[in-house]
């Protein structure tokens, strides 16, 4: 039996890849011997003497399938776990979620004039502060808001009508009470 070595790491370095996916033909060992040049070697796999050989298949079957069913919630169990819960899933990562839902919603009612930028200032620090778990919670008390102020500008109107209303009969008031004592000197 011959020795093939050199031909082996030549052909290596000709098919770029590793010296075990090179096939050698056993039946012409002795017309692969006689090549000792890089240019020989790839005359060699031109004729099919030298073959590179086919990367072998790792299949990812398995792996898709049994991602598909954690999709569904399957193998999470609390055995199945290696981290800590703020491991698998920060806290940070959540918090930055639900605050960035809130501010963009918080953003886009100021930018359509449903709230004004006082209101917006407040519930924005209040979202800051933890106040709002989720964004119906902030919507509700974005109602709740609008309806007080709502409430504060119908009673200030109406305190203003009514101050309104007292000052015109104490003007009315004081003038009938000019005119008779305009008129009481000419008589006498």
């Amino acid at each position: 039996m011959v020795s093939l070595k050199l031909q082996k790491r030549l052909a290596a370095s000709v098919l770029k890849c590793g010296q075990r996916k090179v096939w050698l033909d056993p039946n012409e060992a002795n017309e692969i011997a006689l090549a000792n040049s890089r240019r020989n070697v790839l005359r060699l796999h031109k004729d099919g003497l030298i073959i590179k050989k086919p990367v072998v298949v790792h299949s990812r079957s398995r792996v898709k399938l049994r991602n598909e069913a954690k999709r569904k919630g399957r193998h999470t169990g609390i055995g199945k776990r290696r981290g800590t819960a703020n491991a698998r899933l920060p806290f940070k990562v959540l918090w930055m979620r639900r605050i960035r839902v809130l501010r963009r919603l918080l953003k886009k009612m100021r930018d359509a004039k449903k709230i004004d930028k006082h209101i917006y200032h407040n519930l924005y620090l209040l979202s800051k502060g933890n106040q709002f778990k989720n964004k119906r919670v902030l919507i509700e008390a974005i109602h709740t808001l609008k309806s007080e102020r709502m409430k504060e500008k119908a009673l200030a109107e109406q305190a203003e009508a009514r101050k309104a209303r007292a000052r015109a009969r104490t003007a009315r008031k004081a003038a009938r009470d000019a005119k008779p004592a305009e008129e009481t000197p000419e008589s006498s």
